[in-house]
């Protein structure tokens, strides 16, 4: 399997499904099923029963995972593929568009 280039708080843009287009900050990543979670894509409603810290329950829209192949990475406003490279003896990530160094 090989290692997602995404990064928690990467921007990213969605090029497929429902929310093509769409651009947001990456919540979270989950490395085993190579899916990340992108703030304001993929909205779906969950229903809560009223409990102790929610007394009044009712419905409530939260973001859900979408698979990691459908976003990509944003530099400087463009979409961009990720590459890596040595750099002082670190591993450093690269867009590919531009060749500049992103973190």
């Amino acid at each position: 399997m090989a290692k997602m280039k995404l990064k928690s708080g990467d921007k990213v843009v969605v090029i497929a499904g429902k929310d093509k287009g769409k651009q947001g900050k990456i919540l979270k990543v989950d490395l085993k099923n190579n899916r990340v979670i992108v703030e304001g894509v993929n909205m779906v409603s969950k229903h809560v029963k009223p409990n102790p810290m929610n007394q009044q329950g009712g419905i409530i829209k939260k973001e859900n995972y979408i698979h990691a192949s459908n976003v990509m990475y944003l530099h400087n406003g463009k979409a961009t593929r990720i590459g890596a490279m040595i750099k002082d003896g670190k591993k450093v990530r690269i867009a590919k568009k531009t060749g500049e160094v992103i973190d």
